[in-house]
């Protein structure tokens, strides 16, 4: 089988064209993509923020130029880039020089996310995604009511399986209390930043709580799962329903009590709260159990009348064997590419020839063929090999 030209590459500086034998580009040049009547020019920065790689759309027929809303945390400019349009809406972009857990790049154009957001937004959107390897299992968002016993739970796997599950850092804009430490009990940032990264489409969920944002950002679950563990998000009904709404692929489990008797006996029982404190959660309750039960967000209802049982339920749930040892995924490795290299596309593999005087002359391949996830998570799925010279 011939290989197939990896895209239609315009060198803008120079003013020629050429489809074939692409490599990565020098510095400053900008590499231009064209997919139908529209052309996507990847380079320079975006929106004078010289920290992330900018995208422009140039229309063909309109000889128009367009500045599109980049949703997603997008790659760092560097020295080169290789752009190889793929199937189902993506541009996969290759990074000459970067670090090999920042090499790897897909720029969501037309996928269904983008056109969700375009249809939200009501103007053009592309999305970056970071390129890893292997799959991951599916965080898990859990709910109910306070008193049920979901932190109970929480904590039990925690406690037998360390290694296997791990919690999302949040983000809020409130100072941080005494012995609080930014990235171990939250992420603390300014309020402006927040909005502009909700703006963004960078955060799972968010809420306002006395004047102050508080928020599950996706690269705060999506660093749980590099790490190789399974994300564990604790948050109320309003939560979930954003985090349904997202590109996130998850499990939604919601808690209940026996009976509202039971969970008022519990809430009691506490002596932490005053009289019209513990009313206030009762009422907040029900209407936080019935939408759980009603709404649709929730595939699994554990009801928490003997907590080693409902412990064990959740178990099951999970796909967790008490008689099998059970480890975590891998972290995820980095995808570490030759300094000089020529790209080429052959169906869904990536052949990635390494080049210049005193190299092996190795090839890598990339099989794209199982990648899943997307913007404005991770692409995971992708698998490697290594082709020796001979």
């Amino acid at each position: 089988m011939g290989e197939a030209p990896a895209f239609f590459v315009t060198h803008l500086e120079n003013g020629y064209t050429n489809g074939f034998g692409v490599k990565s580009e020098p510095k400053n040049r900008d590499t231009s993509v064209q997919i139908g009547d529209r052309s996507f020019v990847i380079g320079g920065n975006h929106e004078g923020n010289p920290l992330f790689l900018g995208v422009q759309i140039h229309d063909i027929i309109t000889n128009k130029w367009s500045s599109p809303t980049v949703l997603g945390t997008g790659p760092k400019p560097c020295k080169g880039y290789s752009a190889i349009v793929l199937k189902k809406g993506r541009i996969l972009v290759i990074k000459k020089g970067s670090a090999s857990d920042d090499s790897i790049w897909f720029l969501e154009v037309d996928t269904p996310f983008v056109r969700e957001q375009r249809k939200l937004l009501g103007r053009e959107v592309v999305a970056w995604s970071k390129g890893v390897r292997g799959n991951a299992e599916k965080p898990i968002v859990i709910s109910g009511p306070s008193g049920v016993g979901k932190g109970t739970l929480i904590s039990m796997l925690m406690k037998e399986f360390p290694s296997m599950f791990g919690f999302s850092v949040s983000h809020t804009t409130r100072a941080p209390r005494c012995m609080e430490k930014s990235g171990v009990h939250y992420h603390f940032t300014d309020k402006t930043v927040m909005e502009k990264e909700i703006k963004d489409g960078k955060f799972l969920e968010f809420a306002s709580v006395h004047g102050n944002l508080y928020g599950t950002s996706i690269e705060s679950v999506e660093v749980v799962t590099d790490s190789g563990k399974r994300c564990i998000l604790d948050i109320d009904v309003q939560g979930a329903r954003s985090v349904k709404a997202s590109s996130l692929d998850a499990i939604f489990i919601f808690v209940c009590p026996p009976s509202m008797k039971e969970l008022e006996d519990r809430l009691r029982a506490r002596g932490t709260e005053t009289e019209e404190q513990i009313q206030k959660r009762l009422r907040n309750a029900e209407a936080e159990i019935k939408a759980g039960k009603s709404s649709g967000i929730f595939e699994h209802i554990l009801y928490n009348d003997n907590l080693e049982e409902c412990y064990k339920n959740l178990k099951n749930l999970l796909g967790i064997d008490d008689h099998a040892p059970v480890n975590g995924v891998e972290a995820v490795e980095g995808i570490n590419l030759p300094k000089e290299h020529t790209v080429t596309k052959m169906e869904d593999k990536i052949l990635i020839q390494e080049t210049g005087e005193g190299t092996k002359k190795n090839m890598i391949v990339l099989d794209l063929s199982s990648i899943n996830g997307g913007a404005p998570g991770r692409t995971r799925g992708i698998d490697l090999d290594t082709v020796k010279s001979s």
